[in-house]
């Protein structure tokens, strides 16, 4: 496959809820060398919007639709209901198709695993959102640890906390393991992926997971110790009842620690219909929530502290990613075999909820 700005990688998105309309339609629209060019949903509401937001893009009501038509397309993103993810990967990667896949890629790891090999020996493109690791505070965080400042981490605190008291309707509330909802699944998946990302494997899984909203029938509230291969310990927490949230990141090292409230502007500006462009200041934290380094253990300020600009957040550069990956000039900017090591430690935060015990992974 090769991409030039008169003939871009052409895209087919399977789904046009949250996922695909607030999140993939606008960064593959915006992306050079890639072009929306049908989106799949029967339902009228969301083709009437597809067709206010991206009026190039053909509607069409199945995946079978766009399968069928498979010559017409280099790339399937799939948006779908988790439930879905599996299923219609494994046809997209049968019909010869480069395959992106919303998190989390299956309900299992041992399910995951399967489709990354299917995809190897079939020399196909497989890659997942994890959109979070684009996230300004996660990028900063990132470059304070890679540059030494805060000396030799020992502790990582991140969270996702919402307050939603009231289940919505959807299959994310739904009860059937095979609908993979519930919050650990969820916002899980990001905690953990980028927990990952910066400390490495794990070798051991604590969790407390819970179902604390009135009518709830999926866990709501979560939270994970987990200790990695290096002796990091991450801790993390996701919430749909958290009436007053944590600081989102709090990191903490021999020399120095870092503090940051608040959530990446991105998701926000998406939601809003902003769409990143040259022109725009695209990912910028407002500098009254930007995170503080420095020593300050007793409270008194004599150790100091100073605010870190956050960097930019930059969820276009997964696309970017996925583009070069296509022309053959990068990897994917997610290894699918990530989502793997992912899914092995929900898996095991599962298992110790339910036995109240620590586990070990192999």
């Amino acid at each position: 496959m090769s991409s030039t700005p008169s003939a871009p990688f052409r895209v087919g998105l399977i789904g046009y809820g949250l996922a695909g309309s607030a999140f993939h339609a606008p960064l593959i629209a915006t992306t050079p060398g890639l072009r929306l060019d049908a989106v799949v949903t029967a339902n009228p509401d969301r083709r009437e919007q597809l067709h206010r937001d991206h009026p190039d893009a053909r509607a069409l009501d199945t995946p079978e639709q766009l399968f069928e038509d498979r010559d017409r397309f280099d790339l399937v993103v799939i948006a779908s209901p988790n439930r879905t993810h599996v299923p219609l990967a494994r046809t997209a990667l049968l019909a010869g198709l480069a395959t992106v896949v919303d998190k989390p890629l299956a309900a299992s790891s041992a399910e995951a695993a399967d489709l990354c090999e299917f995809a190897e020996k079939s020399g196909l493109l497989l890659s997942v959102f994890q959109n979070r690791r684009w996230d300004g505070d996660f990028l900063t965080v990132r470059r304070l640890v890679e540059e030494g400042r805060l000396g030799r981490v020992h502790r990582f605190e991140s969270r996702f906390e919402r307050f939603r008291p009231k289940p919505k309707p959807g299959w994310r509330e739904l009860s059937d393991p095979a609908e993979v909802g519930g919050t650990l699944y969820d916002l899980g998946s990001h905690l953990v992926d980028q927990a990952l990302t910066l400390f490495g494997p794990v070798e051991t899984v604590y969790a407390e997971i819970d179902v604390r909203r009135d009518g709830a029938v999926v866990d709501d509230d979560a939270f994970l110790a987990l200790t990695h291969t290096g002796g990091v310990r991450s801790q993390l927490w996701t919430s749909a009842l958290a009436p007053l949230a944590g600081p989102r990141l709090r990191v903490l090292g021999d020399r120095a620690g870092y503090v940051k409230f608040g959530m990446d502007p991105q998701e926000a500006a998406l939601r809003a219909g902003q769409r990143p462009g040259p022109d725009l200041r695209w990912g910028d934290d407002d500098p009254a929530a930007y995170g503080l380094l420095g020593s300050d253990g007793d409270g008194s300020g004599d150790g100091g502290t100073e605010p870190v600009a956050t960097a930019p957040g930059d969820y276009p550069a997964y696309y970017a990613g996925v583009a070069a990956a296509l022309a053959g000039r990068a990897p994917v900017p997610v290894d699918p075999r990530d989502a793997v090591a992912t899914l092995a430690v929900l898996e095991a935060a599962r298992a110790s909820a339910a036995t109240a015990s620590v586990v070990r992974l192999p």
